[in-house]
């Protein structure tokens, strides 16, 4: 071990300090979003439950300012705050997508730099046989290995976050279903009895 932290160069040293902060990235990105959807889902899913009974969903839900204001209520105000709230509840998987795509690509870099660098001096000596390539080889791979190491825990966290994130919107869809069809069933309703009294009127 003490040989090879010896042996590597500086460029391969600072591929593997960024994907060293890439993976921790992930880890916290992932542990963050994890936490805060699921908090967030089960929240809109209890609102859900109080929508469908005919209650005021909870002051922490997304729509609850709007319909305990009693401002006026459609399915494009409806839309403008779901699409505000999916933006803060998906913030960070940009970043594990950026992680997933660059660090493969960034661990190869490492890679092919140490072995160029390995076959630069080796050259000027004119000794190059397998026994004194394959070490070099095997270090300069070292890089590679830790990218594909960081990249598939990052994707894997980017597929279950964006699986939350569409749990959550499909909660948020279902409440402004119920939101316009009970507007709609009043408005109806008032309608029918305004009919009703000019009716009787006559």
């Amino acid at each position: 071990m003490s040989s090879f932290v010896s042996d590597i160069g500086a460029i391969t040293w600072f591929v593997l300090i960024w994907l060293s902060i890439y993976f921790i990235a992930n880890i916290w990105i992932f542990l963050w979003r994890f936490f805060k959807l699921s908090n967030i889902i089960a929240l809109e899913k209890n609102t859900l439950e109080l929508l469908y009974s005919n209650h005021l969903p909870i002051r922490k839900s997304i729509f609850f300012s709007i319909l305990d204001s009693k401002k006026y209520i459609n399915v494009e105000v409806l839309n403008v705050y779901k699409l505000e709230a999916v933006k803060k509840a998906t913030a960070g998987l940009s970043m594990l997508s950026v992680i997933s795509s660059t660090a493969p690509f960034i661990g190869l870099f490492g890679t092919v730099i140490e072995i160029l660098q390995a076959f630069y001096h080796l050259g000027g000596d004119g000794k190059i046989s397998f026994d004194v390539i394959a070490p070099i080889i095997s270090k300069a791979l070292v890089a590679t290995a830790f990218g594909i190491l960081t990249a598939i825990p990052a994707y894997s966290f980017y597929i279950l976050l964006r699986r939350k994130a569409y749990e959550f919107t499909t909660y948020l869809d279902m409440q402004i279903n119920i939101i316009v069809s009970t507007k709609n069933t009043d408005s109806k309703n008032v309608d029918s009895q305004s009919i009703d009294s000019k009716i009787t009127l006559k």
